[in-house]
């Protein structure tokens, strides 16, 4: 199965050796996204649900870059630093995950790398063969 990088100018791609997604036939991952803008500046401190918002966009970009969309989602993991921000960024899921209902794991973390991110979101998707 041919394997396919999806980046997205992030100057960590590079640096640390990642991509934003990676395309193994009709298998798409993309792993933690976090709130940042074409900049790497933090979008929505102190607001979860704007960065959710920005995190669902990031990756919405992302899979439709690999060739997808979000009917093609199975799995989503919701990553907060505070667990009672849920609710706010379940609502913003909602609006992207309705329709597919993909299964999703919401946890707590003490914290990620950037202290401003409130929320990192992953998503995994499998491109339905033709017919």
């Amino acid at each position: 199965m041919k394997r396919s990088l999806v980046l997205n100018g992030n100057p960590m791609e590079e640096i640390v050796g990642f991509a934003r997604a990676v395309r193994v036939g009709p298998y798409i991952t993309i792993g933690g996204t976090a709130p940042v803008d074409a900049k790497g500046q933090t979008v929505g401190i102190g607001n979860a649900a704007k960065q959710a918002e920005r995190c669902f966009e990031i990756i919405g970009d992302a899979l439709q870059r690999a060739g997808s969309g979000w009917a093609d989602v199975v799995r989503t993991r919701v990553i907060l630093t505070n667990i009672d921000d849920w609710k706010a960024v379940i609502d913003v899921r909602a609006k992207y995950c309705k329709e597919a209902k993909p299964v999703d794991t919401i946890m707590q973390v003490t914290r990620f790398v950037n202290p401003e991110w409130l929320v990192e979101i992953e998503a995994d998707a499998v491109v339905a063969e033709d017919g």
